[in-house]
């Protein structure tokens, strides 16, 4: 488990930065925190660390599901904030999706159970522009 303190947005992508250098095809990322936490602008950072244009990156809250490419890797990036709870990775079809890349997941708390293998991502609000990351490669089930 790692922590890290960002004191602004920057920051907080380049934390992703790093940590999506070490990630593999299949990697499958939680991204925990309340809203406003920073969770796209680390998805952002995971892009850009991934070799994709961090611009691209937009919150699929409306989609459920956004696509980057063009990257050393694909990235998913999905927002379950509207489903209900109890859903599966299979019932969204993301479980093949996350075989060839890396899948973001922001609000898995949706999910019916535990992702096996998943990296935990739990970003804290400090106050307005600071926060604590929490990375956690082996999540409690």
């Amino acid at each position: 488990m790692s922590r890290q303190h960002t004191t602004s947005e920057a920051e907080t992508r380049a934390t992703a930065r790093t940590l999506a250098t070490t990630l593999r095809p299949g990697a499958v990322l939680l991204l925990l925190g309340d809203l406003g936490a920073g969770k796209t602008a680390f998805v952002r950072g995971l892009a850009e660390g991934l070799g994709i244009a961090e611009d691209a990156v937009s919150s699929p809250t409306f989609t459920l599901v956004q696509e980057y490419r063009g990257g050393r890797l694909p990235l998913y990036h999905a927002d379950l904030y509207r489903l209900p709870e109890g859903v599966s990775l299979d019932d969204l079809g993301l479980d093949e999706v996350a075989e060839d890349g890396v899948l973001a997941i922001e609000w898995p708390e949706r999910l019916a159970r535990p992702v096996p293998g998943a990296v935990a991502i739990r970003i804290v609000i400090d106050d307005d522009t600071a926060r604590t990351i929490t990375i956690d490669a082996t999540p409690a089930a």
